[in-house]
């Protein structure tokens, strides 16, 4: 019966679902728990699917946790972040971050967006590899790589909000975003990359996948540049603000479908055609009355979204599988990430004279702000079910509940002890009075 009614679901039921329990939870927590809106909904996720876990195991006759996790699988969390709702935040990312800023910084968040992203996957890999090792786990190398290319990309959302709230300086808000938005297409492109490799059982070739890589990451760049072009120039040609907004509907929407169908990437082509909308299109080709109603409408589906993906972060906790490996594997991933961003930042931002930050204490913000999100949650939800997909889920799940938990809850303080220690600028370049 169940099955039954879950399978009846539309496309409209599922949406109506999320957005009902976002708004209902999000109201309860604004009243009542008064946490940060993404930490409430993920907590309040979590706690809803460890309630419906608890009461099936005391009544029994009772699956809602089984109700709950055929109508998660039916939604498909990968399917719809990855194909739908990542393109519509990464556009919205963009839309904010200053060019003229970005450009400043461009060798630092290029090096932390590339290299940065592959000498994680490396050093994840292999300190996971180590683990697994002693903990004498049923995995192959590879999938210890994959691991760590799933959970190198990083989200900028709630970040950013901590950083203007702290009036922390613009440059290095804008290293923050750029490196966010690029580092989530590499992130994706090497995973996909050494996923393939994974999967076929054949052994990982550097040079094959360096060509992958640059058809893929090289593809995405052009398409985002090109629909990015065609948008301007047509938000150039008139003054209809809702048609304008439908105008960057369409880019969003047909630009990452076809990056779907060439089979590049179609992140980072979002991130460029926000990029070229949000600086050349908002400056040059709308006027006032458009600009409010396009940076509104995108604010809005930005955090629209945000609260769905961050509710459905603690919601999925109900497909864990727990056990001693999965537990041991869980708690030595959140270390181990942490000091392989450290070695990351540390390499992509201080080996080249040219690509250190200029702001002071940027690296611990970079290091402690690395926070990850939904993309590392879906990524390891698409991989083949199995044992090997059940330990790499522990762990990743680790990781995010402890970057937006842990470390997104103690940013604002970090930055405060920046400042007060006068390691860290405010906006206007004076120290901070206490």
């Amino acid at each position: 019966m169940h099955e039954t009614a879950s399978s009846a679901l539309s496309a409209f039921d599922l949406a109506a679902i999320l957005v009902v329990a976002s708004a209902l939870l999000g109201y309860l927590n604004h009243h009542f728990i008064k946490l940060p809106h993404v930490i409430g909904l993920t907590v309040m996720g979590a706690l809803a699917a460890i309630a419906l876990t608890v009461v099936d195991a005391l009544i029994p006759g009772i699956t809602l946790d089984d109700w709950v996790a055929r109508t998660l699988e039916q939604m498909n969390f990968t399917e719809t972040l990855l194909q739908g709702m990542l393109s519509f935040l990464l556009f919205a990312g963009a839309l904010h971050v200053d060019l003229d800023r970005l450009k400043v910084a461009w060798l630092p968040v290029l090096l932390l967006s590339t290299v940065g992203v592959v000498l994680s996957t490396v050093l994840v890999g292999l300190a996971m590899w180590g683990v697994g090792l002693l903990l004498a786990l049923p995995v192959a190398p590879i999938w210890y790589f994959v691991f760590g290319a799933l959970i190198a990309p990083t989200d900028p959302v709630s970040v950013l909000g901590v950083l203007k709230e702290e009036n922390v300086p613009a440059s290095l808000q804008s290293a923050v975003a750029g490196e966010s938005l690029f580092n989530d297409g590499v992130g994706i492109v090497v995973f996909i990359i050494l996923l393939g490799a994974a999967v076929s059982g054949n052994d990982f070739s550097l040079s094959e996948g360096a060509r992958l890589f640059a058809i893929e990451a090289g593809g995405g760049f052009l398409v985002g540049l090109v629909f990015g072009w065609i948008g301007y120039r047509a938000l150039a040609s008139m003054d209809e603000y809702t048609l304008e907004v439908l105008i960057t509907l369409a880019i969003v929407m047909g630009g990452y479908a076809l990056c779907s169908y060439l089979h590049i990437s179609g992140p980072l082509a979002m991130a460029v055609a926000g990029l070229l909308i949000g600086n050349q299109g908002v400056t040059y080709a709308m006027s006032d009355v458009t600009r409010d109603y396009v940076i509104k409408f995108w604010e809005l589906v930005d955090e629209v979204l945000n609260s769905v993906l961050f509710l459905l972060i603690g919601l999925e906790m109900i497909v864990l599988s727990f056990g001693f490996g999965q537990a041991a594997l869980a708690l030595a991933a959140i270390p181990l990430t942490l000091a392989a961003r450290a070695v990351s930042i540390a390499v992509s931002t201080k080996t080249i004279p040219a690509a250190r930050l200029t702001d002071k204490g940027a690296g611990r913000v970079l290091w402690w702000g690395g926070l990850r999100g939904g993309i590392s949650i879906a990524l390891a939800l698409s991989l083949p079910p199995g044992e090997t997909r059940d330990l790499i889920l522990a762990a990743t799940f680790a990781a995010v509940l402890f970057s937006v938990l842990v470390q997104r809850a103690t940013l604002g303080r970090l930055i405060e002890k920046l400042k007060e220690d006068h390691a860290l600028a405010v906006e206007d370049g004076t120290p901070t009075v206490h």
